[in-house]
């Protein structure tokens, strides 16, 4: 008898695994030979451009997908509206160094984001190199009082993931200038966030902490090849002094929205399945890889699944949040409002890593639910996507984070993200059609697969 049981267990599974292969191999070629996501990219990249929150391009944006979700004929599409910080760069910042009086070379820099402005004449000092916070201690304010404090760590090469080389000197970035501060320095240069050498400064997000405005210094991102130049000048002369002058400022909060789509769930409607990326940018590219290439990406999961055939059992929802880049603001208001209404999240997925080659997936789950996610892998071998592991997901569907929801990142190839994260290079040129067509397939068949099978509990 057990022998017979387990003969119709295999069958029973056999025959869902086919199903599952059938399915998941529609949704692929329906991605390969019908999708909508480049098109979708060329118009946000090409037609909109930088995306910086708060700025009119950043509303074109939202009035643009918002269009598109109401052309894919979802149950429902809407707008969520938050409150998130306008900062404007201003006129494009300069800086050179000056050897002797006289002598000049000019230097690519960007002021970070968030960074207030240079006096009007810009700032002229001397420059004192760290490769670390730790070290402004050790040099004390006798050494830094006056000058411009120059961040100088490279992300480290040895890292086959780069997101753990970037991980390793992004402090620099976002805390320089607010414990420069504390020694006296007058303003902060910080080497670009990249492992490529190349004239591009890549700017990002700091912090102030609660420092009075009128205590805060000036801080810029100053290209790699920028930085090597400095840094050599500086060994052959100490007393070498750095100019910069930038014009960004930040104002009042202003009104913006989260874009939200779904299809309602036939047999449990009240499970809400979420894919989604983040919808601004910042403003020296047009923001193709960071993260048009997510949103885009996430749109189309939700219409590969339609135009598949499939019905869902539980609620697919698209959501294309807005203020990941300086403020969280988008993810923030979308948990509170989800919790406040006690909707019931049981999956999210989040592709904010660029649109190149899908690889895989990280998880933030239960081991349970992992060890279901693991049987699904060869599904995805076919497609060479079966990296998986325990992990983070996204920034901006981490406050949904639970004790029994399941968290995944898409996980593209992060060779060359950063050679583009942040820069006036992440363009529509530098994005492939066919990786970013992939990396939507590969998240539409994740989404199917737990809409079919639901989570362990």
């Amino acid at each position: 008898m057990k022998k017979w049981i387990l003969i119709v267990l295999v069958v029973v599974q056999g025959f869902a695994q086919s199903e599952d292969e059938k399915q998941i191999k529609s949704i692929y070629e329906a991605s390969l030979t019908q999708g909508k996501a480049y098109d979708w990219l060329n118009h946000l990249s090409n037609q909109i451009g930088g995306r910086l929150s708060g700025s009119v391009q950043a509303q074109q944006a939202v009035d643009y997908t918002k269009a598109q979700l109401d052309s894919l004929g979802l149950d429902r599409v809407w707008l969520q509206s938050v409150m998130v910080p306008k900062w404007v760069r201003g006129t494009p910042e300069f800086a050179f160094v000056e050897t002797e009086p006289g002598m000049t070379n000019t230097l690519p820099i960007c002021a970070l984001g968030g960074s207030v402005a240079t006096p009007p004449t810009g700032i002229k000092a001397n420059v004192i190199e760290v490769k670390d916070l730790k070290e402004l201690e050790t040099l004390g304010k006798e050494k830094i009082e006056g000058k411009i404090v120059f961040y100088n760590r490279p992300m480290d090469p040895k890292f086959i993931n780069t997101f753990q080389s970037y991980s390793g000197c992004v402090d620099q970035r976002y805390s320089g200038a607010v414990e420069a501060m504390k020694y006296g320095a007058v303003g902060v240069i910080v080497r670009s966030m990249t492992l490529r050498s190349d004239d591009y400064p890549h700017t990002g997000s700091m912090t102030y902490g609660d420092t009075a405005v009128s205590e805060r210094i000036p801080a810029a991102a100053i290209s790699t090849n920028g930085a090597d130049f400095l840094s050599t000048t500086l060994k052959l002369n100490p007393d070498i002094k750095f100019y910069f002058k930038q014009n960004c400022k930040q104002l009042e909060d202003v009104e913006s929205f989260n874009v939200i789509g779904e299809v309602k769930g036939s047999t449990y409607p009240d499970e809400i399945l979420l894919v989604g990326g983040h919808l601004d940018s910042w403003d020296l590219g047009d923001g193709a890889h960071d993260d048009g290439a997510g949103c885009v990406q996430s749109m189309d999961a939700l219409r590969l699944l339609k135009v598949s055939g499939y019905k869902p059992q539980r609620t697919l929802r698209v959501v294309l949040f807005m203020n990941e880049e300086n403020g969280m603001r988008g993810g923030n208001k979308y948990a509170a409002i989800a919790t406040s209404i006690k909707e019931k999240h049981i999956f999210a997925l989040e592709s904010d890593s660029g649109g190149f080659t899908p690889r895989g997936f990280s998880f933030d789950c239960s081991d349970a639910n992992f060890e279901r996610v693991l049987e699904w892998r060869n599904l995805f071998e076919p497609y060479m996507v079966h990296y998986f592991e325990k992990g983070g997901s996204g920034a901006d569907i981490g406050p949904l984070k639970n004790d029994e929801i399941v968290l995944a990142g898409l996980r593209p190839d992060s060779q060359r993200y950063f050679d583009h994260h942040h820069a006036e290079n992440d363009t529509f040129e530098h994005v492939n059609k066919r990786e970013l067509e992939l990396g939507a397939a590969t998240m539409a068949s994740l989404l199917y697969l737990f809409d079919k099978y639901g989570i362990v509990k």
